[in-house]
C-alpha cells in the first residue's frame, strides 16, 4: 500500500523505459468516454479558460441589512454553476495557511508512518488512494480521511501524532467550518424562500464534517493520467481549501472544461448530490475532476458537510408542486449509495432520479 511514494517512481519508469512497460502504463492512462462524461481525458490546461466563480461575502449573509441582495447572488451561483467562491468567512488566513501546512508535512512522513494510519476495508476514514478494483484506473493521488465533527465522534487511532501540530489545528479548523456550514444551510434555505433551518433539520442534530486531506505527486504524463476522474460530490456542500499556488481543479460547465482560479483567502464551497436531492434539482451538483502536473505538487483539503447517519434525505416538500414535481428518491445513507454506483462507473444522481 505504498501507493504515494511508488506512484511517482513508476510512472516515470513506464515512459523512459519504453515498450516493455506500456502495458502497465495503460493501468494509469484515461480513456476517451465522450458519452459519460465529455472530455474525460485531461486537456493541456493551458488551452482552458478560467472558470468565472462568483464570491459571496459570508459575513453579509447574516446581515439583515445587505443579506437580501447576497442571497440572490447565492441562489444564482447554487442554481447555474454551483459553486462560488467564499470570502469573510470568519476563518483567519493564517489558520487556512497552517491547515495547509500540516497538510504537506503528514505527506512528507515516511510511509512506514502514514500506513499507521490506513484505511481498513469497507470504511470511510483512514490513509489510501480509492482503488477499490482492479477494474478501475489508478488516479494519481493519495488520500486521507478524516472525521473531524462531532468532536465526540472523531476516532483517536486516525488522528496522526505527527506533525506535532495536527490534531490542534485541525480540531481549532473544524469548529470554525461548524459555524460556517450553519451560516450557509440557512442562507440556502432562505434563498429558497424556505423556513431557514429547513437544511440543518434534515441533516439532524449531528450532522457530520468528514476531511478529506489530498495529495497529487508531480506526473510525467498529465496529457493523459488524471488525479481524480470526473465527479459530482456526494456530500450537501464540500468546503474545499485549495493549493495556494498549484492549480488542478477543474468544473465541467455546458460541455466544456474550465480551470477553477485559487484564490488564497477564500474556501471553494461545492454543492453536493444531496443538496441538489434536497432542493429538488433547483441547486446543481458540478461534475469536476484534477488534473496532474509534470513540475509540481499539489495539495487540497475538501471537507464534507453530511447529514447524521440516520436521517433521510428527500426534496424538501415546499419544493415539489405541478410545475416541479419530485425527481428524486427519498434517501437513508446516501454515502453508501453514492460509493457503490460510483464504483460501478455510473452517475450517483442520475441513479437518484425517480
Amino acid at each position: 500500500m505504498a501507493e504515494v511514494e511508488a506512484v511517482s517512481k513508476t510512472v516515470r519508469a513506464l515512459f523512459i523505459d519504453g515498450e516493455k512497460e506500456e502495458a502497465e502504463a495503460e493501468k494509469y492512462i484515461c480513456k476517451v468516454d465522450t458519452e459519460a462524461v465529455p472530455g474525460g481525458v485531461p486537456a493541456p490546461s493551458a488551452s482552458l479558460s478560467l472558470m468565472d466563480i462568483p464570491t459571496i461575502d459570508i459575513s453579509l449573509l447574516t446581515s439583515p441589512s445587505s443579506s437580501g441582495e447576497e442571497l440572490e447572488k447565492l441562489l444564482r451561483a447554487l442554481s447555474f454553476g454551483g459553486s462560488f467562491q467564499a470570502i469573510n468567512h470568519g476563518i483567519p488566513t493564517a489558520l487556512l495557511d497552517k491547515v495547509r501546512e500540516v497538510t504537506h508535512q503528514f505527506y512528507e512522513l515516511p510511509c512506514e508512518i502514514k500506513l499507521n494510519y490506513s484505511r481498513e476495508h469497507g470504511k470511510v476514514e483512514g490513509y489510501r488512494n480509492d482503488i477499490v478494483s482492479e477494474h478501475q484506473v489508478p488516479e494519481w493521488a493519495a488520500r486521507f480521511n478524516l472525521l473531524i465533527s462531532p468532536e465526540d465522534e472523531r476516532n483517536p487511532k486516525y488522528w496522526p501524532d505527527k506533525p506535532e501540530t495536527f490534531k490542534e489545528i485541525m480540531h481549532e479548523y473544524a469548529m470554525k467550518l461548524e459555524v460556517m456550514r450553519a451560516i450557509l444551510f440557512k442562507a440556502m434555505a432562505r434563498s429558497l424562500k424556505l423556513n431557514e433551518s429547513c437544511f440543518l433539520e434534515m441533516c439532524g442534530e449531528k450532522a457530520t464534517l468528514v476531511a478529506r486531506f489530498n495529495y497529487y505527486p508531480p506526473c510525467t504524463r498529465p496529457d493523459s493520467i488524471l488525479g481524480f476522474k470526473p465527479h459530482s460530490d456526494g456530500s450537501v456542500i464540500s468546503i474545499v481549501l485549495q493549493d495556494k499556488e498549484v492549480e488542478g481543479l477543474q468544473f465541467l460547465k455546458d460541455n466544456k472544461w474550465y480551470r477553477v482560479p485559487n484564490n488564497p483567502r477564500a474556501l471553494l464551497v461545492n454543492v453536493g448530490d444531496q443538496a441538489q436531492i434536497m432542493s429538488n434539482g433547483i441547486f446543481k451538483s458540478p461534475i469536476h475532476k484534477v488534473v496532474t502536473n509534470s513540475e509540481r505538487k499539489r495539495i487540497s483539503v475538501a471537507v464534507f458537510c453530511l447529514p447524521n447517519s440516520e436521517k433521510e434525505i428527500e426534496p424538501i416538500d415546499e419544493l415539489v408542486n405541478e410545475t416541479r414535481p419530485r425527481l428524486y428518491k427519498k434517501f437513508k445513507g446516501y454515502g453508501d449509495f453514492y460509493i457503490r454506483n460510483y464504483q460501478q462507473g455510473k452517475n450517483p444522481l442520475e441513479e437518484a432520479i425517480i
